[in-house]
């Protein structure tokens, strides 16, 4: 499996639909970087061009990868170690075509249902993950991506629709990336 996640602070839009570069969220780096480890992902990218937020996030890294966290927790350095600060999705992918020598199919995620040539739905992006393409899936931040990184996508990954839902759609990334993760590649009996 040839898979790879970003978490793209920007360009994302703010609940009046502006477009903004959102902040790291620190907890974000840890939960993240562990569900990647969990399933496999060979890489996560934390996509912000914002200087100060690159230094948080490195400070971070610098923390549970060569500082004290590293060997106090051994399980969170292993995970860490997954993650790579990029300042923009460009760059994010072009790394990723170095480390594999071939572009990768953008997938990104959306709560909202668009229907179109690019819509995938959990299986079919679960098939395309499981055959031998290298696959970069974006999360947004804030209120979600912005359109022009939504145009740049190949496939455009069906939202979660929960049994029982009642209307409310506004889960945290974490969460949301917790279980497209786990109806992606998750193993079931």
């Amino acid at each position: 499996m040839r898979l790879y996640i970003g978490l793209l602070h920007y360009p994302v839009y703010n609940k009046n639909r502006q477009r903004i570069a959102s902040a790291i969220t620190t907890v974000d780096l840890h939960d993240l970087s562990r569900l990647a480890r969990t399933y496999g992902v060979k890489r996560f990218f934390v996509i912000n061009p914002l200087e100060d937020q690159q230094m948080l996030a490195e400070r971070i890294l610098r923390h549970w990868i060569s500082g004290f966290g590293a060997t106090y927790n051994r399980n969170r350095k292993e995970a860490i170690e997954l993650i790579g600060i990029s300042s923009t999705l460009e760059t994010s992918k072009e790394e990723i075509t170095e480390l594999e020598g071939e572009s990768p199919l953008l997938m990104v995620t959306d709560a909202s249902k668009r229907v179109g040539k690019t819509s995938l739905t959990f299986s079919e992006a679960a098939n395309i993950i499981g055959s031998d393409r290298v696959v970069f899936l974006i999360f947004g931040t804030a209120w979600g991506l912005d359109e022009e990184i939504m145009g740049q996508a190949d496939y455009i990954l069906d939202p979660i629709e929960a049994k029982g839902k009642n209307g409310y759609n506004h889960l945290s990334v974490r969460t949301a990336a917790a279980i497209i993760l786990d109806r992606l590649i998750g193993q079931y009996e």
